[in-house]
């Protein structure tokens, strides 16, 4: 049972590690894109002389932001806190419908499917 813990908490870290990995990628291409967006747009503004162009700048900024907070800030951190807090004082929300399963729930289930597959 101790080795099934270690190996699930090292397979949970490092699907953390990608899942961060990726993000620090994807800003890379993301940063680019905005960084030449917001050049393309206050041009067109400045040459409009219409501050309007620029609102597609303002949810590319939020997407932006959040990525980079995802990838190289403290996003994570702020999750990880919040879970802990629900952990420790609304625990009533992580509750499953009908209540934990059981042996018997499971036996139930593998019983009723396997009867639907032999009159099949």
């Amino acid at each position: 049972l101790e080795r099934q813990l270690v190996l699930q908490n090292l397979m949970r870290e490092r699907q953390t590690a990608m899942q961060i990995a990726w993000t620090r990628e994807f800003l890379k291409y993301f940063g680019t894109f905005f960084g030449l967006a917001a050049v393309v747009l206050i041009t067109g503004a400045i040459k409009r002389k219409n501050p309007a162009v620029l609102l597609p700048m303002l949810p590319l900024s939020f997407v932006f932001s959040y990525q980079y907070d995802m990838g190289y800030g403290t996003l994570l951190q702020r999750i990880k806190g919040e879970a802990e807090n629900i952990l420790d004082t609304q625990s009533t929300l992580l509750e499953l419908p009908k209540g934990p399963l059981t042996f018997e729930d499971l036996e139930k289930i593998r019983i009723s499917q396997s009867k639907f597959f032999i009159e099949k």
